[in-house]
């Protein structure tokens, strides 16, 4: 037996969270009967529906993007934007990103159907290690630097320490390199902003070990094997 809520997010339907709020709406039905939250089903026997369509398990997809700025980090978006979605020419599986990257920001993005792998790469307790390069405004000092190191506060409470050194320096502004784990709404920003160095252009070099050296903005490609098994390695999955 497994949990509905688990099953569709191994489906690619949504993420859990997403999962939940379906069976919430009473979108989903198990054998005909609208679902309720915390049921359970047997995949092999019970006959799921999203919306009067039938949910199976696909086999899992992983792709990584070079997403390109001004691209939303959304699957569907109501303002007619271009989505990441969109960049995934060829991608014949419905898959979801994995977190999100402000519309400004491009870079490494994670996308796949498998949402087990997917939730825990987004939970902070697997402190799965995010890195930034960050043209900011002004000359960085070595205060601002360790400000950033031992952690900033926010409104939403103080950031855990990240590591920060400084790329490169301009006449106006300062490239900054910043690892984090946690996944505040636009962190790297705020931490910037509460430094007092408004970040300009940032772009993501490195999700859990993922790079896109090898990709132009706009490019994908498909995980492989041994790439898959380091993020199960990172998230003990």
């Amino acid at each position: 037996m497994e949990r509905l809520q688990k099953y569709l997010a191994h489906c690619g339907v949504a993420s859990r969270r997403n999962a939940e709020k379906l069976i919430e709406a009473g979108r989903v039905t198990v054998n005909g009967e609208v679902a309720t939250l915390g049921c359970t089903i047997e995949p092999r026997n019970d006959l799921v529906l999203v919306d009067g369509e039938r949910v199976g398990r696909e086999a899992p997809v992983y792709v990584l993007l070079n997403k390109p700025p001004d691209v939303v980090t959304t699957v569907k978006d109501t303002h007619g934007r271009e989505t990441v979605l969109d960049c995934l020419d060829g991608v014949s599986a419905r898959v979801y990103p994995v977190g999100r990257l402000d519309m400004d920001v491009g870079g490494v993005l994670l996308l796949t159907n498998d949402g087990e792998l997917a939730n825990r790469l987004i939970h902070p307790s697997y402190q799965i290690p995010k890195v930034y390069l960050a043209w900011v405004w002004g000359r960085v000092d070595d205060e601002a630097l360790q400000q950033l190191r031992d952690g900033v506060e926010l409104e939403d409470g103080k950031t855990a320490p990240a590591q920060a050194r400084i790329v490169e320096r301009g006449k106006r502004q300062t490239l900054l390199r910043l690892q984090i784990h946690e996944g505040k709404k636009r962190e790297v920003k705020r931490m910037c902003d509460a430094v007092g160095h408004r970040v300009d252009t940032m772009s993501r070099i490195v999700f859990c070990g993922l790079q896109v050296r090898d990709l132009d903005p706009g490019e994908w490609r498909y995980l492989t094997d041994e790439e898959v098994q380091a993020l199960r390695d990172a998230t003990n999955a």
